[in-house]
């Protein structure tokens, strides 16, 4: 399940994303619009930015914009940015790969369809943008 920090994220991308022009766009204005409590906002914000997905300009006429094309941000890139690891266990993680402390994954059946699951589910996020969501 997505955090309500990665689900804001994706809904404060989406928006930048269905402006005119890539022109900053101020944090209470997409928190207004898309009901997301500015303090939390803010902080996403700050985190996209950090990690180049982001720029931000001060001033008047300041704001957020995107720094990348929406296009050529994988929603899979944004998940770990926000919410860590996409794999629902932690042996079977690509970019947060931890061994469990019980299990031998050679003979898991756990851990292979989990794999699986992953594997699934990066077929579909590591191909999809922010630009298809916000397509609507």
């Amino acid at each position: 399940m997505l955090s309500k920090k990665t689900q804001y994220g994706f809904q404060a991308l989406m928006y930048l994303a269905q402006k005119k022009d890539n022109e900053p766009v101020l944090i209470a204005e997409i928190s207004k619009k898309k009901k997301i409590p500015l303090k939390f906002l803010e902080n996403i914000l700050l985190e996209l930015r950090k990690a180049g997905i982001l720029e931000s300009k001060k001033g008047k006429g300041g704001g957020y914009y995107f720094a990348k094309n929406p296009k050529d941000i994988q929603l899979a890139t944004v998940m770990r940015l926000l919410d860590g690891p996409i794999s629902l266990l932690s042996c079977v993680s690509l970019y947060f790969y931890e061994k469990c402390k019980n299990c031998d994954e050679k003979t898991c059946g756990l851990h292979d369809t989990m794999a699986q699951v992953r594997d699934a589910n990066l077929r579909i996020l590591e191909k999809k943008t922010i630009a298809d969501i916000a397509k609507g």
